[in-house]
């Protein structure tokens, strides 16, 4: 898969969110310039970079400092003041409260959902991005015990095309299954 060149400067360290992913995330949420967004399981860095690049302020943690290392330097080579990185288990306490967005890309996520329930303000989204069907399985369950709702799950297929002069077809190299997305909202208070 063609990946843009505002992402290939970018460096990778563990695997990213790709922008076919990245894309469909911030569409479905609405997320813009005037929201505040947290995002668990930083990694490289290239969703906390490019929520930067549009919303008011991200703040992005990952336990691993290695990691971070990598986001720091995104951060910088982007010149994002507005991206603020934690090196901290996001399952165990969080401050940010009032969030339009938390997204959760990492292992046994539903452990997370308690907090990003606490970070969210009410009809904001929480959104997992999970390698797995069990861990689909296990997320849905949890979010649907713990008061979000219009729970969506998708999984975001993008096919290269080759286009020649003796025929156009599916080419067959490219990035098929990444993971699968899933969504819901936080209710209202009644």
């Amino acid at each position: 898969m063609y990946v843009p060149k505002n992402y290939k400067r970018l460096k990778r360290g563990p695997q990213v969110i790709l922008p076919k992913d990245i894309g469909f995330i911030m569409a479905y949420t609405g997320v813009g310039k005037n929201s505040f967004c947290v995002d668990a399981g930083t990694g490289s860095g290239w969703l906390a970079v490019s929520l930067a690049r549009i919303c008011r302020r991200v703040v992005s943690y990952d336990i691993r400092q290695d990691f971070l290392k990598i986001a720091e330097k995104n951060k910088a080579m982007e010149n994002l003041d507005n991206l603020e990185l934690k090196n901290q288990d996001f399952t165990k306490s969080v401050k940010e409260r009032d969030a339009d967005l938390v997204t959760l890309d990492m292992p046994n996520a539903e452990k997370a959902l308690r907090n990003a329930y606490r970070v969210l303000k009410p009809e904001g989204y929480v959104v997992g991005y999970l390698p797995h069907m069990e861990q689909v399985k296990k997320f849905v369950k949890k979010l649907s015990s713990m008061g979000f709702y219009n729970t969506m799950v998708y999984e975001i297929i993008a096919r290269d095309i080759l286009v020649r002069e003796e025929g156009m077809r599916p080419s067959t190299k490219g990035v098929w299954h990444t993971a699968y997305l899933v969504f819901a909202e936080k209710k209202q208070k009644q």
